[in-house]
């Protein structure tokens, strides 16, 4: 039977110790030294406030800080510059590490068209409040000679006029024509003599004229519902003045 020294055994420990703490030395090292450093553990970068930014300034503000960014959404805002940053993620002075991407807005170069709301007969307030919700803006307010008094009459944009319905870019500022409440034009007085009440009305209306009074009464000379007789109390002569009301009298009893 063999006999281990004493000196053998104090070897033998003395390599195990040595194994152990080298295990132990590159254990900690690996987890505490090198992945730490490896990883940037607990360096991190204060992300820039971007917004408002063009996109070269963006672009050199990313680069300075070791970022990179992504655009995620392109939406339209008139008031801004085309290819301004709207907003970012994560939010300004954020703390990231080195290399984190930042998903950017940017306002659009073309802004969209929508449908002109139909703004006649509004009140300026109210014209400007659907302009809004449309995404439009109110631009300049013309007062003009007509007897409708502060309500809109005309519609302007991009130097032309414009019809409600009409395709127009979102933002566009857009003038109001409104009357001034004074009808010191004259238009021609028409003549209604002859024509059926229906057509009268049609063209009353589009004369921005009134129909008054109607009167029926029996005349043999004409079809029922036609005009026989027509009487202006503003009128001038040949003249009329627009909101103004005409009376007129119909052939028939009123139940045509």
């Amino acid at each position: 039977m063999a006999i281990i020294s004493t000196k053998s055994k104090k070897d033998f420990y003395l390599h195990v110790a040595i194994l152990v703490t080298l295990f132990l030395v590159l254990f900690f090292g690996f987890f505490f030294v090198y992945l730490p450093w490896s990883t940037h553990h607990g360096e991190t970068i204060k992300v820039p406030n971007l917004k408002g930014m063009s996109m070269d300034k963006m672009e050199e503000s990313v680069d300075a800080n070791n970022l990179e960014y992504e655009i995620s959404d392109c939406t339209f805002v008139a008031d801004k510059p085309p290819l301004t940053i709207l907003s970012q993620y994560p939010l300004p002075n954020a703390l990231v590490k080195s290399g984190r991407k930042i998903y950017i807005t940017i306002n659009s170069e073309t802004p969209p068209t929508i449908r002109m709301p139909n703004l006649i007969g509004l009140s300026v307030r109210s014209a400007e409040q659907q302009l809004v919700i449309a995404g439009l803006k109110k631009g300049i307010v013309h007062q003009v000679n007509d007897p409708r008094l502060k309500e809109v009459i005309d519609m302007q944009a991009l130097g032309r006029k414009i019809t409600a319905g009409s395709s127009i870019p979102k933002g566009t500022e857009v003038d109001l024509y409104i009357g001034n409440g004074t009808a010191d034009a004259e238009i021609e007085l028409p003549d209604l003599i002859g024509k059926p009440l229906d057509e009268v009305s049609i063209i009353l209306a589009g004369m921005n004229l009134k129909l008054g009074k109607v009167t029926y009464e029996a005349n043999s000379d004409l079809e029922a519902g036609t005009v026989f007789k027509q009487t202006c109390a503003t009128c001038d002569g040949t003249s009329i003045h627009p909101g103004d009301s005409i009376d007129v009298w119909v052939v028939g009893d009123g139940n045509n």
